[in-house]
């Protein structure tokens, strides 16, 4: 796996050719291997036999990865993306009741607010700077880490430090020393959210936790309130992140494909999930273990071994989604047949915050286009960077040109 990262595409085009599941070499020489095919995927993730704590992970367990390994939040996070059966459920059930529909629908009016206000700066930077502005860092980053942030009970001098440290914690592109000061900074700067809230109990998740008991009377440990903290953070914004600015980009290069939404023949969720599916906003996940060894998609995947589960690959898969895999098509959602993305997970461990991301995304692009209709990319797709590391997949800006509200 190239460390830093890069469009995703080729590569995966590549490997699929091979077949569904392929070996890898994550960055420390560390072997691995990538479950890629959408079916092959789909199979493993809800197999009964897959782990996610890291106990499981052999390498990590005889000692054989280096301190400030660039992948070891992912695998040593203490929280429920690496726990299993009913210590994931007890984890699970603190924070589920917070991202239900009917709760994530109350939050609907703040979200249009919001996108709003973040539009209205969208359109003063462009004013500033000769009708040109970076869509992702005015409108794609702040929407989600304001929501997450006002459910957390963050107060908003921390959302910026906040997102700068989620970027350097899920990096695979940077070396020991700053991924461990990384590291230590973002639980620092949970640590100090977590004590002003239980100082100061507020309306929001982070006192809920604080005061959660499950059945036997137990709270959190300090270590699982970071650890949900900083999946909460981390998930609760970066996805949703990519999501949107990968949303933006592909109806700006498939022009028929907005106006078909436009017009009424698809939705503003037909284009959110065709996005999903299209440009998968995460292109590899770190990790699960298999317990024993496990064959999958015809290849044996040895026990222990930490796996990738290839969203961005398993999207575009012709053997799921047809011979027209890559290709963009906002109908394609509503398609009697369609294979339904992975790229929000699968099983027991499906995102929890799926429905928040789905709303936020939906009235970003809603209120986007309707407000400035002709709005376009600002420089070739070719030019705009790609995100770092190969688990997020996106641009780094999104430069667009906005024209005069109406």
């Amino acid at each position: 796996m190239d460390p830093a990262g890069g469009c995703p595409h080729a590569v995966n085009a590549r490997l699929l050719a091979h077949g569904p599941v392929a070996p890898v070499v994550l960055p420390g020489e560390v072997q691995g291997m990538a479950v890629l095919g959408h079916e092959a995927l789909k199979e493993f993730l809800a197999h009964p036999e897959v782990a996610k704590d890291a106990r499981h992970f052999t390498a990590l367990r005889e000692g054989r990865i280096a301190p400030g390994w660039p992948l070891a939040t992912f695998a040593t996070v203490r929280g429920m993306t690496t726990a299993d059966g009913a210590d994931h459920r007890r984890l699970r059930a603190l924070v589920s009741g917070a991202f239900t529909v009917r709760q994530v629908e109350r939050l609907r009016p703040r979200v249009r607010e919001l996108t709003d206000s973040l539009l209205d700066d969208l359109e003063r930077a462009a004013a500033r700077d000769g009708g040109v502005a970076d869509l992702r860092g005015h409108v794609a980053m702040p929407l989600p880490m304001g929501v997450i942030g006002e459910l957390l009970g963050v107060d908003a001098e921390h959302r910026d430090r906040l997102h700068h440290l989620s970027n350097q914690v899920v990096a695979t592109d940077i070396g020991p020393e700053r991924a461990l000061a990384a590291n230590r900074e973002l639980v620092a700067v949970l640590g100090a959210v977590a004590a002003a809230r239980a100082e100061r109990p507020g309306d929001d998740l982070t006192s809920a936790l604080i005061a959660a008991r499950d059945e036997g009377g137990d709270r959190l440990t300090q270590e699982e309130l970071i650890g949900t903290l900083m999946l909460m953070v981390i998930a609760g914004h970066e996805t949703t992140l990519n999501l949107i600015t990968n949303a933006v980009r592909a109806l700006c290069a498939h022009r028929d494909q907005l106006d078909l939404v436009v017009r009424g023949a698809a939705t503003w969720s037909d284009v959110v999930e065709e996005t999903l599916r299209w440009d998968a906003p995460v292109s590899y996940f770190p990790f699960r273990y298999p317990v024993r060894d496990l064959t999958v998609g015809g290849t044996v995947i040895p026990r222990g071994t930490p796996v990738l589960a290839g969203y961005s690959a398993a999207g575009r898969d012709p053997a799921a989604h047809g011979p027209d895999a890559d290709r963009f098509d906002v109908t394609r959602p509503g398609r009697p047949g369609a294979a339904r993305h992975l790229s929000l997970g699968h099983g027991a461990h499906y995102c929890l915050g799926a429905p928040l991301a789905r709303l936020e995304s939906t009235i970003a692009l809603e209120r986007l286009f309707t407000r400035f209709p002709g709005l376009d990319l600002a420089a070739p797709e070719a030019d705009l960077a790609p995100h770092a590391g190969f688990v997020g997949n996106s641009v780094r800006a999104l430069p667009v040109r906005v024209s005069p509200g109406v």
